[in-house]
């Protein structure tokens, strides 16, 4: 579970998985998230779920790409959107902060995959939890575009379901007739336990398909 309440996943301390120099800690999580809701960056800024789901798809999909080119996306979809940033030492640390984001979803897929979890939110909705996962999915979709015919290859294959739930939460606009498979927030509760099911999968698809191309 993160510090902060509007997130949930079990996201730090691995306990018998992996020590915890190798994952990234409550303070710099916090730093990160404190960040990126302030002023200093713009509206269009992701927020940690949608830029932990955006994280996650690259670190899973076709293929591991170079900071320099997922970074700017994190800001917003103009070059106007990157941050102000008080120097270039803070600059340094907040994508020092961003890598090991990406770093720790990478880590943890790869030491103990069953010990992952996508960072949703959770609100109470008719005096129950319910997950909130349509940020992280709108973030996994936009790293999916970095990449889109690349991903193809999984969403014309006979698993192409696997990113059903991913696509009804996150993408900007769905078919009419689908509506009603997320127009309450029950429905969009089992729609994000089906994408944290789907991970899973999607990071072992594209494990045999970079297998397959190594050999």
């Amino acid at each position: 579970m993160t510090a902060d309440s509007r997130y949930t996943g079990v996201y730090f301390y691995k306990e018998n998985a992996m020590s915890e120099e190798q994952l990234m800690s409550e303070k710099e999580f916090d730093e990160l998230d404190h960040f990126l809701m302030s002023e200093q960056c713009s509206d269009e800024t992701m927020a940690m779920d949608a830029l932990h789901g955006y994280l996650t798809a690259i670190a899973i999909g076709p293929e591991l790409l170079p900071t320099d080119e997922w970074l700017p996306r994190v800001w917003g979809p103009e070059p106007d959107d990157e941050p102000e940033f008080h120097n270039a030492a803070q600059a340094a640390r907040i994508r020092h902060l961003c890598e090991r984001t990406l770093e720790d979803i990478l880590v943890t897929l790869a030491v103990a995959p069953n010990d992952f979890e996508p960072l949703f939110c959770e609100h109470q909705w008719k005096g129950k939890p319910v997950l909130d996962a349509e940020a992280w999915a709108w973030g996994f979709t936009e790293g999916m575009q970095l990449r889109a015919s690349a991903w193809q290859a999984l969403e014309n294959s006979p698993q192409a379901g696997l990113l059903r739930a991913i696509h009804l939460l996150g993408a900007e606009e769905i078919e009419e007739e689908a509506v009603k498979l997320v127009d309450d927030p029950l429905k969009c509760h089992k729609l994000a336990i089906e994408i944290e099911a789907s991970i899973p999968q999607i990071n072992r698809f594209w494990t045999a398909q970079k297998n397959r191309k190594a050999h």
